[in-house]
Formats: structure tokens, C-alpha cells, sequence
């Protein structure tokens, strides 16, 4: 349950940029997993040109995936979309296509993994032994979720991403940029997966693909936190994290995501809004 609880904060991490940019786009982004897989190779690429750590690269790489996912969605999702729900999903889509199709160009499709030092440390509690990049991972993704909390409830910015996710009329008529918000909010979510990429890379691997991985559990935490709801997204995570975990215990490893889907098929069922979603 433990380990459960450390891995379901990064997908809680995960799940924060893609439920953010549902809460105020109002858009499912197709584009989430191909992104993290994109982070995940820049954190290589820092590692094996540069000789950054993993966690070390955290610092360059969240204003660099900012600045890129602010200009996704400024100069590329907005003008092809035309405002148009519809099309956003199709430009999203292509995008994670074109992304992941980049990838395989480039670094082919071996998977390809970090040699660091403290990989197969352990910190002790008790009789129990915990990875230490998990612990590290866990923290973190805390520390991440604390400082958008207080990004969006005690600044000007976040009060703005908060206005034009209630009414997006009602905020641009007392003068909020809604372009440059919605380009915003893109940037954060897209810098969520910085953070979690580099988080990851120290005990997981990355390939191509890796990133769609990841975001079928993110969509399953945000249907079940929520959609939209921020701290339903890493509540979720760690539920569905623990339930991963036993899952894989009780049916083996390779059928450790069946709890997870059947969580998904339940609250789809019972209770579509999810943990701490509103109607509409």
C-alpha cells in the first residue's frame, strides 16, 4: 500500500496538468501523453549530454516546457482550432501523433533508461523498505501540488485562470487577457509534466509510446477526482495508486491495472461527477 501511495502521487502529478486544462479549457487534451513522453526524453537528453540528474534538471526544464506549451496552445491549437471544441480534440490528437512519430525519428524505438546512483537505494520505515526515488517522487509531487495551489488562490494570475474558468464571458468583459490565460494554464499543466518526467526517469524507462501509459491512468484520476478538480487529480492518484498496487499483488503483476478500470467503469456508473465534481 505503501509503495502504492509513492507511485500514485506521480500519477496524481500526472493527472494535474490534464485536469487544469480541462477546468479551464473545457477540452480533454489528447496531447498529454505525448508531451510526457517528450519531457521524459528532454530529461534524458539533460542526463546523457549534459550530465544533469534527473532531479537536478527539474530547474531548466518546467520555464522550458512552460514556454513550449504556452506556445503550443497560443500559435498552434488556438489559430487550427478556431475556437471550435471539436476541432481542439482533432488538433490535440494530431499534435500526439506528430509528437511521438518526432520521437521515433529521432531516438528510434529502444527503450532507453538512466544510470543513477541512488536508483536502487531504499530508505527504511520500520521493517519496510521504500525505493528512494519514490519517496523523493512523493514528496515532490506534494511540494508541486502545494505551490499551484497557492499560484492559483493568492495571485493575480491564478484568480484570473480561476475567473475564466467559472465564465469565460463575464472574465474578459473586466478586462482578462482569456488567450493569454488559456495559454497560461496550457503552460502550467505542460510544465506539470516536466516535473513528473523527471521524477519518473531514475526508476522507469521511456520509449516512444510510454507517455500513453500513463495518461490512460490520468484519465481514469480525473474521471474519478473530478474533472476540473484540482485536488481531486492528486487524491485520485493516490487512490488509484494503492489500488494498482494490490491489484498487482492479488492478480500479478501483469494484470495490476484491472483494479484501475473497474474503479473507471464504477464511477462512470454510480457517480459520473467524480470525487469532488460538480454538476453542471
Amino acid at each position: 500500500m505503501l509503495n502504492g501511495l509513492l507511485t500514485g502521487a506521480i500519477y496524481g502529478l500526472v493527472a494535474l496538468g490534464l485536469t487544469l486544462v480541462y477546468g479551464v479549457l473545457h477540452i480533454i487534451n489528447f496531447a498529454h501523453g505525448a508531451l510526457l513522453t517528450l519531457a521524459m526524453y528532454a530529461a534524458f537528453v539533460a542526463w546523457k549530454v549534459f550530465g544533469l540528474d534527473p532531479y537536478v534538471a527539474i530547474l531548466p526544464l518546467v520555464p522550458l516546457f512552460f514556454a513550449l506549451g504556452y506556445g503550443v496552445q497560443r500559435l498552434v491549437i488556438m489559430p487550427a482550432s478556431k475556437g471550435e471544441d471539436s476541432n481542439i480534440l482533432l488538433v490535440t490528437l494530431g499534435l500526439s501523433i506528430v509528437i511521438e512519430n518526432v520521437m521515433l525519428a529521432i531516438f528510434r524505438s529502444d527503450t532507453l533508461s538512466v544510470q543513477v546512483p541512488y536508483a536502487m537505494e531504499v530508505v527504511e520505515l520500520g521493517p519496510m523498505l521504500l525505493g528512494f526515488p519514490r519517496v523523493v517522487g512523493f514528496g515532490v509531487a506534494f511540494l508541486v501540488a502545494a505551490v499551484l495551489f497557492v499560484i492559483l488562490t493568492m495571485t493575480d494570475t491564478g484568480r484570473a485562470i480561476r475567473a475564466v474558468a467559472k465564465e469565460r464571458t463575464g472574465a474578459a468583459l473586466v478586462g482578462i487577457d482569456v488567450k493569454h490565460i488559456y495559454a497560461v494554464t496550457f503552460g502550467i499543466g505542460t510544465a506539470c509534466l516536466a516535473v513528473a518526467a523527471c521524477l519518473l526517469l531514475p526508476f522507469f524507462y521511456v520509449n516512444p509510446r510510454v507517455g500513453n501509459a500513463f495518461v490512460l491512468v490520468a484519465f481514469t484520476i480525473v474521471v474519478l477526482g473530478g474533472m476540473g478538480s484540482v485536488p481531486g487529480a492528486l487524491l485520485g492518484g493516490l487512490f488509484i495508486g494503492v489500488m494498482e498496487s494490490l491489484s498487482g499483488l492479488y492478480f500479478g503483476e501483469s494484470l495490476g491495472q484491472i483494479g484501475i478500470f473497474l474503479i473507471f467503469i464504477l464511477v462512470l456508473l454510480f457517480r459520473p461527477t467524480g470525487l469532488f465534481g460538480a454538476k453542471a
